[in-house]
């Protein structure tokens, strides 16, 4: 028998499936960028020649200010540190170690981001402005007569006319950083401290919920991509971090519920579901993402359906106590539509920003995720084929449905109207669930890398405001 000689055996043909994804992978990405390279140049010639877009540096509120700060050796070490270490960590980690990790190694992010500009700039100042919530402590000194008067100062032409986000927002928002003040806690250094340790958490309960209704594994690869978040730049300090992190686990709460019959944890659930509409009208959107997880937990709540009567009750709380003290939130959002037309608003145009707010969302999430949704979007088209065939990869399939819920709920809030700008802070809480998509990537270390690349740019290029 004669041999064939090696150089001319047949080889295997090599799958081209890997390279082909990644090409993909790379096309979504760099349909992201150029998203916002139009986003930036089309609203600089509107606003240059117009200046109707009411924004710095279009699409986000800042100005151009390239700076470094004490926050910089401190971010460029957490962003390096993630990198190199972060994936291993999260794969091999105890959970119950990995969750503390998780939010210290956020913490960390989004104070060092927030210190390139500075302890008074980017964290004692930024809740104390003339828009920000602690310009009205004083006038809550009889909390109940506020909340009884609240909604007669929300209209531009009211006597002693609350500032933009006061107004913007159901009283709840203010009241917080009001008790903070009560209880010792005064000033923009303590509030801002509360947001930025409070935001944090909202990875952990993203975490939490992906491994209640997908997997664990799924939920280790996410830890790092919510840990790196470049949305850091805009929680460091803003409100909506703790808004983000209150609905956040609103949502958590309820997948642990749903997965495992826990009626503390749907009346938990409902309680701060009930808090998240009366801290931002914005976020009663999570209702699509709240069904999302009554969706993936349906079996459980149709063998124990007594779980929606702590979960209703739960919601019924807050809203009924803000009611009983004289505060109507319906009227209050009425008169809000009005304000937005009165300021801002009004002069905005819509068909700039119902496509430049998804280009602050790509800001946000970072270019990962515009990769790690076209990878989401082919989950669910092949989980669909294959009909009652069968999923081989059913934990896969469910998160994609999160992350898709989570997708609508921000593009309902872009078609509506109300978010024209400054979406790369008022669209936190929705962003943070749109990271988990980045799990289905490969090449974890590439995709941080340029996640932390973008956070570090924004951060030392922009003068952030809001």
């Amino acid at each position: 028998m004669t041999r064939t000689p090696r150089s001319a055996e047949p080889r295997a043909p090599r799958s081209r499936v890997p390279s082909r994804d990644l090409r993909r992978d790379l096309y979504a990405a760099g349909a992201a960028a150029l998203l916002v390279t139009a986003a930036v140049l089309i609203g600089r010639h509107i606003e240059d020649t117009r200046h109707t877009l009411r924004v710095g540096w279009p699409p986000v509120l800042g100005s151009w200010g390239p700076h470094a700060g004490p926050g910089t050796p401190a971010a460029l070490l957490v962003a390096a540190l993630t990198v190199a270490y972060g994936p291993a960590l999260a794969a091999r980690l105890p959970w119950r170690a990995l969750l503390p990790l998780a939010w210290g190694t956020s913490t960390a992010w989004i104070f060092s981001l927030a210190l390139i500009d500075g302890w008074q700039r980017g964290i004692a100042v930024r809740l104390t402005t003339r828009y920000e919530y602690l310009q009205v402590i004083d006038r809550f000194h009889d909390i109940p007569a506020t909340l009884r008067d609240f909604t007669h100062h929300i209209l531009l032409p009211s006597p002693d006319h609350w500032p933009a986000h006061i107004a913007g927002h159901p009283p709840a928002a203010t009241l917080t950083f009001v008790l903070l003040d009560r209880i010792g806690l005064r000033g923009g250094g303590w509030a801002g401290v509360w947001c930025v340790t409070v935001g944090a958490t909202a990875c952990v309960a993203v975490l939490v919920a992906i491994r209640a209704l997908a997997d664990e594994r799924l939920a280790r690869r996410a830890a790092p991509y919510l840990v790196l978040a470049p949305a850091a730049v805009w929680m460091g300090t803003s409100a909506d971090a703790y808004f983000a992190a209150v609905a956040a686990w609103a949502v958590a709460l309820l997948a642990l519920a749903v997965t495992r019959g826990s009626l503390p944890a749907a009346g938990a659930s409902g309680l701060l579901f009930g808090l998240t509409c009366y801290l931002s009208y914005g976020l009663t959107l999570f209702a699509l993402i709240g069904a999302a997880v009554l969706l993936l937990g349906r079996r459980r709540v149709r063998e124990r359906p007594v779980l929606l009567a702590p979960l209703l009750a739960g919601a019924a709380v807050v809203p009924l106590a803000f009611t009983l003290a004289g505060f109507d939130w319906w009227e209050a959002y009425h008169l809000l539509v009005t304000r937005y037309y009165q300021g801002a608003g009004g002069t905005r145009p819509y068909g700039y920003w119902v496509w430049a707010n998804l280009a602050c969302t790509v800001l946000i999430t970072g270019l990962a995720t515009a990769a790690g949704l076209r990878r989401t979007a082919a989950v669910l088209i092949h989980a669909r084929g294959l009909g009652q065939s069968g999923n081989p990869s059913p934990a896969r399939t469910r998160l994609a449905l999160l992350v898709a819920a989570a997708l609508l709920a921000l593009l309902v809030a872009d078609l509506s109207g109300m978010s024209k700008a400054e979406t790369e802070r008022i669209w936190l809480p929705f962003a943070i669930w749109l990271l988990p998509a980045c799990t289905f990537l490969p090449r974890p270390r590439a995709w941080l890398t340029a996640q932390a690349v973008l956070a570090l740019l924004l951060n030392h290029l922009l003068m952030t405001g809001w």
